[in-house]
């Protein structure tokens, strides 16, 4: 335990030493839920070999956080487990009523008495924290600074060395469903949340073909809801 602790002090002395020296930030801000999506969409579709999180799926109870916000979040997270090699994922023991309720991912995971904040890290590479420690709908911060994602990848080892074992059989992968081609580019633009304007002119598009393109794409994952539109996609296997 106190090894875990140590380990803990040493990421967040990490984070605070980037952000002093050469007067560039730990890592970069992101706010509104749009752009968070994006970035939790784009966290996903990255992995490719390993996924670390601190997670507490039970946070956000009694929190005015939009449901097909956090559906999107889980979905991206499922999408992310599932491309991994290896997932190990770390809840505080207050979370296993959840966990037995179905809120699993594929991969390992342990219980701990506590975890020290929320955090996701992709392929030892990039790490995203929320700016408040406790909600990423409040913020995350996108780490990729070498030295801060590896103290944080010693903080979870030392407190997955120290955690319990969960073992849970994993729920079954969706079905494959392929995405047209024609609307791969047009779910790329819709999840890194810029404006249809500026998507539309990256694409080569008018206004009016890029909207029905988004229109067909809504139709394929049978949903009129954007932030459901990421959740479905990543469940699919799309991202």
């Amino acid at each position: 335990m106190a090894e875990s602790a140590g380990s803990v002090m040493l990421a967040r002395s990490a984070m605070n030493r980037a952000a002093t020296e050469g007067q560039r930030p730990a890592g970069r801000p992101v706010r509104g839920a749009r752009r968070i999506s994006a970035a939790l969409a784009g966290l996903a579709a990255s992995t490719r070999h390993e996924l670390l999180t601190f997670d507490d799926p039970v946070a956000s109870a009694g929190c005015a956080i939009p449901e097909p916000f956090l559906e999107l979040a889980g979905a991206c997270m499922r999408a992310a487990a599932e491309r991994a090699e290896e997932v190990r994922r770390i809840v505080p023991r207050h979370a296993l009523p959840r966990l037995e309720g179905g809120l699993r991912i594929p991969g390992r995971a342990r219980l701990a008495e506590a975890i020290p904040f929320k955090m996701i890290v992709i392929d030892r590479t990039v790490a995203a924290l929320p700016l408040d420690l406790e909600l990423l709908y409040n913020g995350l911060l996108l780490v990729r600074d070498p030295v801060v994602v590896q103290a944080l990848v010693r903080a979870h080892h030392a407190c997955w060395a120290a955690a319990e074992e969960l073992t849970y059989a994993a729920p079954p992968p969706p079905p494959p469903r392929d995405l047209p081609p024609q609307l791969r580019p047009v779910l790329d633009a819709l999840l890194s949340g810029v404006t249809d304007e500026t998507a539309a002119a990256r694409l080569g598009m008018s206004a009016r073909t890029y909207s029905r393109r988004v229109g067909e794409l809504m139709a394929a994952l049978g949903t009129t809801s954007r932030f459901r539109a990421g959740a479905e996609a990543a469940r699919r296997g799309w991202l």
